[in-house]
Order: structure tokens, then C-alpha cells, then sequence
């Protein structure tokens, strides 16, 4: 199989994770996919492949060379949870020359609005047919991880100890809660879970989440005069108190953001649930006593309507490296040696890699090749998915220092 085969074959799964499940993983159809790569590594040639009963996935291939060092790659298997992960529909478009791609009647994308887009004319594309997402985000990262070692293996090239690992519910914080560093020692350890491949990232957000809830008091509305206390209209107000400017749609680089990422509510109740994040870790926590700030002050008018729920999620891994920069030094030489100009950029998100890089495990992240991630108008290129096969091949084969 080839990376685009392994690719389609993962998106064929729906790994959705539950943001309000308990459990661990928290979606009983993550296991299904976890259950596939371990008969996929066993059918590689990995000597030790488990489940663990956490749904994470864990595969070693011993050395052929001791001369080579050691490395472990990780992905996570579950999708997004803003768009449906069911019954992908995903369509190569060959040779792509810049122009309006119509994924359905009501949905289309080109590259004025996409600019991912503009970086891949000439590749051959998988796009989704404009009612589900891809699934590249990190599916793409699984079929690279698992072609390069295909590959490595296939060809006979030496390699020091790779140890792989899938973890579930990524999207929704939780990759790494019970994640054994003990099933994962290594010299080097790299995510590939981002999107540019000349890309490799050590600077990601400071992320919390934050759920409110607003207790409104409801009667007729013939009788209400004086009475009525109407719960979506305290929730606007409290939206009305974030800054405007300070949102996914208005900021970039290093910028920060308050995201209303979702809301329900009725005149009796409402709900909100938002996500700050800002690399600075000052700026975050200022970011956090903002918002409850805003509480206090609602509260302080309407009478400790509003409840408050927030806790932290993830931290810049930059921080937690102390600066060693090895293994992105490594990882700019292997870049470079395939045709590529290696940055590194701030990443506007999060990876399982910085929450095992704070645990102690070093673990930037390389691209896939997949873009517009979390929404209808996911795409990936298969010439970077491919590119970066060989980028991994050639950073296992490295010599120690």
C-alpha cells in the first residue's frame, strides 16, 4: 500500500472524540482504528505491539543498527469535533491548477480564500465532498508514520529502536492523560501532526477552557415586567464584554484569542464554552483573569447568575525545553536534505507533543501536508504526504553525534 492508500483506508474510520465523555478513550469507535494499526504494525514486523486499555497504540521495531539512534513518532487518531468524522467521502483531484474547486452544489473553495491552496498547485489533492471533514488532522500523520516505516523495512535500511505510538482524544485535550513514557523511551520523539512540511514547530499555544453557565428566571411573558430575568440575553451581554478584536477571525502569529467555540440557552438557562489561548504564558494568565473578571462583574450586577468553570489545558512546550533544540536540529538537517527549507513558526494550536514534552519526552512536530483542518474544506497534498515519508526515512538514518 502506499500513503495515499493508507491514508484512504484511515479516513474510513470515524474516530470522533466527545469533549463530554468521561472515559478513557472517550469514544468506544477510537478502539475499532486502534485495533487496525496494531494488526497493521504486527503485519509490518514491529516485535512488540499493544492496545493498552486506555486505546492507546504502542509498536517497537528493534534496531539493525546500533549505530543509529532511537525514535519515536506519534499521531493521534481522533477527528475534530465540529464537523461529522462519519461516512468520509474523499476525492483525489490530479494535478490541481489553482482554479475553483467545487466540493458539492452549496460549497466550494479556491485559493483567495484558501491560501494553503496557492502552495499546491501541480500536487494531486484529497478534498472531501463538502459534508464531513478529511480527517487529515492526523490521519495523514498515521500514513506517514506508518509508510515510512513500511518503507524502512521493505528496503532493508538500517535503523536505530522506532518506536510508534496512536493515541486518542487529542481534539479534545486528553492525548496524553494516560499516556505511558515508559512504552516510549527514545533519543528523539517528533509528532506529525502539522500542516506545512518545510515546518518543524517547538512554540505552540497556552490553551484553556472555560464553561459558563448562566440560571435565568422564567415566567409569562404577559406578567413578566420586573420578573423575567431572560438567559440568552445575559449571555449576549457577556459576550459583548470579550474583545472584538481578539478572536480566531481577527488575530495571527503570536497573537492570542477568547474563541466561543460553542453556546445553547433558553430564557430559563444558557450555556457558553470558550477557549483562550496565547503563547505568552503572562499574556495567558492575564487572558484568564480577564474572563474572570467579566464573571465577577456580571455577577456583581445580576446576582451570582453566572457560574465558571475553567481549567488549563496544554502549555507552550518551549518552555519545557530548557533549550535543548537536538531534535529540532536534527529534524531542520533531515528537512533540508530532502529539498526543503526548514522553519519553525508558532504554531496556533496544540499537539500531543506538548504535553509530552512537559512530561519530559522533547517532542516538536513535523507537517503532513494536510491543511484547513477541523472543517468541510480539509484538504491534503499527496506529493507532501510522500515528501515527507522520505523526510522521516532520512531522519531515522542519521548517525548518532
Amino acid at each position: 500500500m502506499s500513503v495515499t492508500e493508507k491514508f484512504l483506508h484511515y479516513v474510513s474510520f470515524d474516530t470522533q472524540s466527545d469533549p463530554e465523555s468521561t472515559t478513557a478513550p472517550s469514544t468506544e469507535k477510537q478502539l475499532v482504528l486502534a485495533k487496525e494499526l496494531e494488526k497493521e504494525c504486527k503485519a509490518l514486523g514491529f516485535q512488540k505491539v499493544m492496545v493498552d486499555p486506555h486505546g492507546i497504540v504502542y509498536a517497537t521495531l528493534e534496531a539493525t543498527d546500533d549505530r543509529l539512534p532511537s525514535f519515536g513518532f506519534c499521531a493521534h487518531m481522533d477527528t475534530a469535533t465540529e464537523l461529522s468524522g462519519k461516512d468520509i467521502r474523499p476525492r483525489i483531484i490530479e494535478n490541481y491548477d489553482g482554479s475553483m474547486i467545487v466540493l458539492n452544489d452549496q460549497y466550494q473553495m479556491d485559493c483567495k480564500k484558501y491560501p494553503a491552496l496557492s502552495n499546491c498547485i501541480g500536487d494531486d489533492l484529497i478534498v472531501t465532498d463538502g459534508n464531513t471533514l478529511l480527517g487529515g488532522d492526523d490521519k495523514a500523520g498515521i500514513a506517514i508514520i506508518m509508510q515510512a516505516v513500511d518503507e524502512m523495512i521493505k528496503e532493508n535500511l538500517p535503523h536505530g529502536k522506532i518506536i510508534v505510538a496512536f493515541t486518542p482524544d487529542e481534539e479534545v485535550g486528553r492525548g496524553t492523560e494516560n499516556f505511558d513514557l515508559e512504552q516510549f523511551q527514545v533519543d528523539f520523539a517528533y509528532t506529525v501532526d502539522g500542516g506545512r512540511i518545510d515546518a518543524i514547530d517547538y512554540e505552540n499555544f497556552n490553551a484553556a477552557q472555560a464553561k459558563i453557565t448562566i440560571t435565568g428566571n422564567t415566567i409569562h411573558p404577559g406578567y413578566a415586567k420586573d420578573k423575567m430575568i431572560n438567559a440568552c440575553l445575559l449571555s449576549h451581554e457577556l459576550i459583548e464584554a470579550f474583545p472584538k478584536q481578539e478572536t480566531p477571525a481577527h488575530t495571527e502569529n503570536r497573537e492570542g484569542f477568547y474563541h466561543l467555540l460553542e453556546m445553547e440557552g433558553t430564557c430559563e438557562s444558557a450555556s457558553l464554552a470558550y477557549i483562550i489561548r496565547d503563547h505568552d504564558f503572562e499574556k495567558f494568565t492575564a487572558r484568564k483573569q480577564f474572563v474572570q473578571d467579566v464573571i465577577n462583574s456580571l455577577n456583581q450586577k445580576y446576582g451570582d447568575r453566572f457560574q465558571l468553570e475553567m481549567q488549563d489545558q496544554y502549555y507552550n512546550m518551549a518552555q519545557f525545553m530548557h533549550g535543548d533544540m537536538r531534535s529540532v536540529t536534527r529534524a531542520k538537517e533531515a528537512l533540508a536534505a530532502c529539498g526543503l527549507d526548514p522553519v519553525s513558526i508558532p504554531t496556533r494550536g496544540g499537539t500531543d507533543g506538548a504535553m509530552l514534552t512537559e512530561k519530559g519526552c522533547i517532542c516538536p512536530n513535523f507537517g503532513t501536508g494536510s491543511y484547513n483542518h477541523h472543517g468541510r474544506y480539509e484538504f491534503c497534498s499527496i506529493n507532501q504526504m510522500e515528501t515527507m515519508v522520505q523526510v522521516l526515512k532520512t531522519l531515522m538514518q542519521k548517525q548518532k553525534p
